[in-house]
Formats: C-alpha cells, structure tokens, sequence
C-alpha cells in the first residue's frame, strides 16, 4: 500500500481572520489525538483535496508539520464542506497509535452482476455505502467488496455479515445490515385525461336587473345609511349622504349601476 504524506504549519490566526486564509488557498485544520496536545493547523487546499480524494477517512495519513523532525501518524476524521459552494472550510485529524486498534467508516463497494438485475426482474439498490471496522492504523483497507452476484429475485438482499473480511478486520456495525437489495419494477400507472370542464354561468347573468320601488331611498356603495338623503342629481332617487361629497353624491347611488329605470322620487 502506497505511504500518503501531507505538509502542514502551525496556525496563529484564528476565529473570522481565518476568512482571508481561504481565500488564499489554504484551509484551517486541527490535530488531536491521545496523550497529546492539539494543535492549530493550515494546510494547502488543493493538496488536501487530492490527498483526501486517495485516502477518504480510513487510509493511514503521515502529516509532515512543518518544524517538527518526525511526520505524525493521522486520519482524517472530519471534513467540512460549505453546503451551496463546496469549498473546503475545515480539515480534523486524529493522531493515532500504530500499535493500537482503531474503529473507523470504510466505503463499500458493490462487485458481480446481479442476474435479477440482467434480467430486468427488478432493480438492485445500494443501501448502506460504509461499514465501522475496527482493526489496526496500518491494516485499514481502502474499501470493502460486496458481491452481488447471487442475487437473482426480487427482494433478496445482500447482508454486512456476507462480506468476506480478513482475520486483521472486525465488523463493528450490526452484521444484518442491508448493503444492497433488489427492488420491484415500478409499475406505470395510467393517467386519465380530466374531464371537460363545466361552464359555469357568471354571477347575475341573464337576470332582469332589479327594479327599486317608487319612493326608495338610496344607499352608498360603502352600504352604510344616513336618515339625511338628498336627492340624486343624475336619477332623482334619494341618496344617503355618508361619505359622499356634496355635488358628487350621484357617484354613490347604487340605481346606477343596476341600471334603474324607476321614475325619479318626488
């Protein structure tokens, strides 16, 4: 297996400052671990991203810092991403002990063509893409096959306990985890045509308009009355003075708009 190695330096500038250093290109990062002290880290965004592309969360790292004789040996246990950019805002790595065992996500991979699938019986669905191992920092592989060649029929499913591991590896997520299943076909549905529709006749039309009685006394368009009416300059009824300016009191009067044919009061 290939030996990874990343550089980085001691990091002063801390909190918002850290803004102008992504921008220059490099990313804050921290470094923990047991029985050490942690430490404020940068490192260069684009090796990062190439070196986290390589070696994911599982892969032993040997982080150079500079000033210091010996590279650390890490792994990278978080990566935070902005969520609309993608830009790499922040980097953790875990300091381990070589001799001591650690439990970590290792990706799953799917291998083998599944005759169900080849046939069109139904579709195959990867359902869990990491499983916790626990094993030693050198003997962590990159990844873990899942054979989905004895698939055949819908339904079936391949199980965490399925996959073949070495005696350095052991399974620390539940054994009857799904990684993969075949799915049903969707069925089509048919979508029928809405049915035409009804014209629905406007409110009013086709109706006589309604005639007011001889001697009705107005109302304004507002609906609200006044004991004081006056008669309508344009129709001769008898319009109610709220809110209606003196002289222009026939803009209220409600014989207009239906269309009064009624002979003027008095």
């Amino acid at each position: 297996m290939s030996k990874f190695t990343l550089s980085a330096s001691p990091r002063e500038v801390i909190g918002r400052q850290v803004k102008k250093l992504r921008k220059e290109g490099i990313t804050p990062a921290s470094l923990y671990g047991k029985k050490i002290k942690s430490l404020s880290l940068q490192v260069s965004t684009k090796e990062t991203l190439s070196t986290y592309k390589d070696v994911g969360e599982s892969i032993l790292l040997y982080l150079k810092v500079k000033g210091e004789p010996d590279p650390r040996p890490v792994l990278v246990s978080d990566v935070t991403f902005h969520p609309s950019t993608r830009q790499l805002l922040h980097v953790s790595f875990h300091q381990v002990d070589l001799k001591e065992k650690v439990t970590v996500p290792v990706p799953v991979e799917l291998v083998g063509d599944s005759p169900a699938e080849r046939e069109k019986l139904g579709i195959l669905v990867q359902q869990t893409d990491s499983l916790e191992i626990e094993a030693l920092p050198t003997d962590m592989p990159d990844h873990l096959d899942a054979d989905v060649s004895s698939l055949s029929e819908v339904n079936q499913s391949v199980y965490a306990k399925d996959i073949k591991l070495s005696a350095k590896l052991t399974l620390k997520s539940d054994p009857e985890t799904i990684i993969a299943k075949i799915e049903p076909l969707a069925k089509e549905e048919k979508v029928e045509a809405p049915p035409p529709a009804e014209e629905v006749p406007a409110e009013g039309a086709g109706e006589a308009p309604t005639q007011p009685r001889p001697g009705a006394v107005c109302r304004s368009v507002e609906g609200q009355k006044s004991r004081a009416s006056t008669p309508c300059r344009k129709c001769g009824h008898s319009v109610a003075k709220a809110r209606v300016r003196r002289g222009n009191h026939h803009r209220g009067c409600v014989w207009h708009l239906i269309g009064c044919s009624a002979p003027p009061e008095g």
